[in-house]
């Protein structure tokens, strides 16, 4: 796992990592999205995971229906808090919440502060990443939660590359 920076994320070049952010949402496109996909996906994930000893949930939906979860030891229930707002914003905003939060950054806003924003509701933290299907666009999320938010986004893209790399 390559975190993109130390928790809580803070650079002297935020925009390189939007940069690099934007680059892996433009490459980890997929060809189709299957409930079939959304379980390799998901126990591939959890295998790096319970390889690595990392206490983390996993969810991954495709449109509004949830097509895997998986919560391993030492999570609790406030990771699936956190997965409910990442993936809001996924919904909202069409790019990872770790991009989102990165970009408020660089405006020198919190991503929760803005008077548009639901703090309850969404959060610009990583770990929520957009299932994208050429042709078809932003399809679903792929979602960690349970290390500081560099890693979960870390997590996330690891996962959808050594996905990409078996299809």
């Amino acid at each position: 796992m390559r975190p993109l920076c130390d928790d809580p994320c803070v650079s002297d070049d935020v925009q390189a990592l939007i940069t690099r952010v934007q680059e892996q949402e433009r490459r980890l496109v997929l060809p189709g999205f299957t409930h079939d996909d959304a379980w390799a996906l998901g126990t591939l994930l959890v295998g790096m995971a319970r390889e690595r000893g990392l206490p983390v949930t996993v969810d991954i939906t495709r449109g509004q229906q949830q097509l895997f979860h998986a919560a391993l030891e030492g999570t609790a229930a406030h990771n699936d808090v956190w997965i409910a707002r990442k993936v809001a914003t996924v919904r909202e905003l069409g790019t990872s919440s770790f991009l989102a939060g990165l970009q408020a950054r660089a405006r020198g806003e919190v991503f929760e502060d803005a008077p548009w924003i639901d703090a309850a509701r969404m959060a610009g933290h990583g770990g929520a990443f957009p299932i994208t299907v050429a042709g078809a666009g932003v399809v679903g999320t792929l979602t960690v939660s349970g290390l500081p938010q560099a890693e979960d986004h870390a997590l996330a893209v690891e996962a959808l590359e050594a996905f990409l790399a078996q299809l």
